[in-house]
């Protein structure tokens, strides 16, 4: 085990080799990496008295917390497998992660979505073991007891009942993260990222972003995200600080910057907006803040920064299998490629369909292998047999090699709409669409809006004798998916324009003003 690396072993150098820094915060509470590290061994040894061992998952449901890290890091010390769930979907959405993953413990914060999911009625009930949710129609039971723990005092109570001792090694290569993505078929995939791989993708995305001793990152945008998940990890492989916030808030994100000294935090435009009009006055000091320019208001308040991934204004192209960066802009400045060059540990082929690498200049698939790539769909043979033919992990999107070498990323083979910072995958919308009795089909379209990039669009035929309200369906979605997903608009037509058995998205998009997808 003298090559082995796992967040564990991480956590635990830092234990010794920084006794006096502070790993996390998270309101009042303020823990160095000595007794992060305590909890952690104190958790992994609860977790292992509910009957969580090497390879069984852990869900957490809830907003961001200290907990998410702290639970991370201990199934890492278990072999065990974690997962922060999008605390955003609705319940039918989070049935089905739990109906798929199967967990042996969740882990909750009250909400009424979460509380239409926990079992029983009161704290005392919710916390003990139950056999499991019943799904909708069409969705397997979860097949083994699930142990719920609710967060804040029982979850701490919990964490208290463990023993505090040594754990046998844990091979580096073994999955450790899970995080649902992809939703291209209708129903989300959990990709499955290994102790081996987030530390190889923290040491690129450290040295890209030239992350030095001291740097305090704010987890503000959602944990169950790549984007916020990678910068707590290699905020946490330098050694650094964290400060957790569960949701943004502008005028509580400037005061945290402010107390705390935060270095960076999960922000894009219409967030940096937000917190430039909090801040108005200079009521906070944000000068520890070091991040892109943005506007010169922007760039008065906080200090901009140097690194090659803030000149390159954080450009690349990444998505979750891969870590969270496959490319980085930084890393090629001044490139023909706006996706720049690959991270120094992995490597990049544009491939043709019958999996022969296309030349400069031709469009094909984004390929990839290398130390920071996913270990897999959980559960998904066929999917990931598929996704890993020719020895290479296929991206499903679509992108060119450049003269210079760089990448330029093309868009999506499959359609998929970017809402703000979030993916809405048509089939998962029509999916619910079509559970609506009045429904006979339909289509989803994403269309230009000018502050969240893409509107949710869908068309929609009734069935003969059937009628429904554009607000009726919208709700219906609202109710089944997370609400970002639910169309913006409906519209009734006589049929769907047909591919095959697939609608015509082009068609479609010339009808009723679809565009402005991602890469295009």
């Amino acid at each position: 085990m003298i090559h082995n690396l796992t967040l564990s072993d991480v956590l635990s150098e830092h234990a010794r080799s920084r006794p006096e820094t502070t790993a996390v915060v998270d309101g009042e509470l303020r823990l160095t990496y000595p007794h992060l590290d305590a909890r952690v061994s104190r958790l992994a040894s609860a977790l292992a008295g509910r009957g969580v061992a090497a390879g069984d998952r852990v869900l957490w449901l809830g907003q961001n917390s200290h907990a998410i890290l702290e639970l991370l890091l201990a199934c890492s010390r278990l072999g065990a497998v974690f997962c922060p769930a999008n605390w955003r979907q609705s319940a039918d959405e989070l049935r089905f992660v739990l109906s798929d993953l199967s967990p042996k413990v969740v882990v909750w914060e009250h909400s009424d979505t979460t509380a239409a999911l926990a079992p029983g009625t009161g704290q005392r009930e919710r916390s003990e073991t139950s056999a499991g949710l019943a799904p909708d129609a069409g969705l397997a039971a979860v097949d083994r007891p699930v142990s719920w723990v609710r967060a804040g005092e029982e979850y701490e109570e919990f964490l208290a009942s463990g023993e505090l001792h040594d754990f046998p090694p844990v091979e580096d290569t073994a999955p450790v993260l899970a995080l649902y993505t992809a939703a291209f078929d209708g129903r989300p995939n959990a990709a499955l990222l290994s102790s081996a791989a987030l530390v190889a993708h923290s040491t690129s995305l450290l040295v890209v972003r030239q992350m030095e001793p001291g740097f305090t990152f704010l987890d503000n945008g959602p944990l169950f995200h790549v984007g916020t998940m990678m910068f707590c990890l290699a905020t946490l492989q330098i050694g650094g600080t964290n400060v957790i916030m569960p949701a943004f808030d502008a005028e509580e994100l400037c005061r945290l910057v402010d107390a705390e000294k935060v270095t960076q935090a999960f922000l894009f435009g219409q967030m940096i907006d937000a917190v430039v009009a909090a801040n108005a006055g200079g009521k906070y000091d944000l000068s520890s803040l070091r991040f892109i320019s943005h506007s010169a208001e922007w760039d008065e308040m906080t200090t901009v920064d140097d690194s090659p991934w803030c000149r390159s204004k954080m450009g690349g192209y990444g998505q979750t299998e891969v870590g969270g960066m496959l490319t980085f802009l930084g890393l090629a400045p001044g490139a023909a490629g706006f996706a720049g060059r690959p991270s120094p540990l992995v490597q990049v082929r544009i491939l043709a369909p019958d999996g022969t690498e296309l030349p400069p200049g031709e469009v094909g698939e984004i390929c990839a292998r290398g130390k920071s790539l996913f270990s897999g769909y959980f559960a998904r043979p066929e999917l990931n047999a598929a996704k890993s033919a020719y020895g290479w992990h296929h991206t499903g999107d679509l992108g060119r090699r450049e003269p210079d070498g760089t990448i330029t990323f093309v868009g999506p083979k499959l359609r998929m709409i970017k809402s703000g910072a979030e993916n809405v995958y048509p089939a998962e919308v029509e999916r619910a669409l079509k559970a609506h009795p009045t429904v006979a089909d339909a289509a989803v379209i994403g269309t230009p809006d000018e502050r969240w990039h893409q509107a949710v669009k869908a068309v929609v035929v009734t069935r003969p004798g059937k009628t429904a309200t554009a607000e009726e369906l919208i709700e219906h979605v609202r109710s089944t998916l997370a609400s970002y997903k639910k169309p913006r608009e409906v519209v009734f037509a006589e049929e769907i324009p047909k591919k095959g058995f697939t609608p015509d998205y082009d068609a479609l998009d010339e009808r009723y003003g679809g565009g402005n997808y991602p890469g295009v």
